[in-house]
């Protein structure tokens, strides 16, 4: 486990790539998490599709500690998925790696995250990045609906699979999700690690 010291620093790398326009726009900062077990270049090519299409000024991945809906799982230790995702985000500047969800240890909820990330940085406008494949649990994710108020959903879907949002989805208030195309990539991390 890193100690809290550099811990504080790795934090501050998470801060936007530019501060607000003199127009007073808002930051627009994208938040990709997953367990990242291991990360692979399928992340990567999704992560910069997403910076690209939605002009993010910068895109921040966020290793789980435990996701809930897969408790009792087994994975590498978070400390080693952290270091996994730091060298595929590399020296991009485009990107930054948080280790918010495992600092905090326990189980990691995104509504936790998506607050601390607008606590510590106030006018941010986030967008939360979400595979396709989650959205008939996200209904059950902790407080679904806080989740679409502090960030404006992107939903990642392969460019060559068709996509309808679950009737659970649509039944969620707030705007609807952004449905994005990224570029497929016939890997996953349950390969990866066979």
């Amino acid at each position: 486990r890193v100690g809290d010291d550099d811990a504080g620093a790795r934090r501050r790398e998470v801060a936007p790539a530019r501060t607000p326009t003199a127009t007073g726009a808002a930051v627009r900062l994208g938040v990709f998490g997953g367990t990242f077990d291991p990360p692979h270049v399928g992340h990567l090519l999704a992560a910069v599709d997403a910076v690209e299409a939605l002009a993010l000024d910068r895109l921040v991945l966020v290793p789980a500690a435990q996701q809930p809906l897969k408790v009792g799982a087994e994975s590498a230790a978070p400390e080693h998925r952290l270091a996994m995702t730091r060298l595929l985000a590399g020296d991009d500047p485009r990107f930054a790696v948080d280790p918010i969800e495992i600092d905090r240890a326990g189980l990691s909820y995104s509504v936790d995250t998506l607050g601390e990330l607008t606590r510590r940085l106030p006018g941010v406008e986030l967008f939360f990045l979400v595979g396709a494949d989650v959205l008939e649990t996200f209904p059950r994710w902790r407080e679904p609906r806080r989740v679409l108020e502090l960030a404006r959903l992107v939903v990642l879907r392969r460019a060559s699979d068709a996509m309808e949002l679950p009737t659970s989805m649509r039944e969620l208030p707030g705007r609807e999700p952004i449905v994005l195309a990224s570029r497929r990539v016939d890997v996953s991390s349950t390969e990866v690690r066979a």
